[in-house]
């Protein structure tokens, strides 16, 4: 997962900082990549950058955390894994609200 999440973010910046430099150029242009923001499809790419941001940080917390010879038998390894993605689901299903407009 941290390899996916990283190639997915590498992959997809040039992308994202192409929006941003188009959407910072006049407030014509914001308006005009805010309609677009709103369909429920860029929100679903939005939401997998916010996954796989959240999922490599996570991962890289938990890793740093190994550098330190912590969790490093089996069963530790598991458990810290398995809350890593459930910290990183979690947060991003609080995106998913606040993007879809629940709160």
């Amino acid at each position: 997962m941290h390899r996916i999440s990283g190639f997915l973010m590498f992959a997809l910046l040039p992308v994202v900082l192409y929006l941003l430099e188009q959407s910072i150029r006049s407030e014509l242009s914001f308006a005009y990549f805010q309609g677009i923001a709103s369909h429920w499809f860029v929100k679903l790419v939005i939401l997998a950058l916010v996954w796989a941001y959240m999922q490599h940080f996570c991962a890289g917390v938990r890793h740093l955390i190994m550098d330190t010879h912590v969790g490093l038998d089996k069963d530790s390894a598991r458990k810290s894994a398995a809350t890593v993605l459930a910290i990183s689901l979690t947060v991003t299903a609080l995106v998913a609200l606040k993007l879809f407009g629940v709160f």
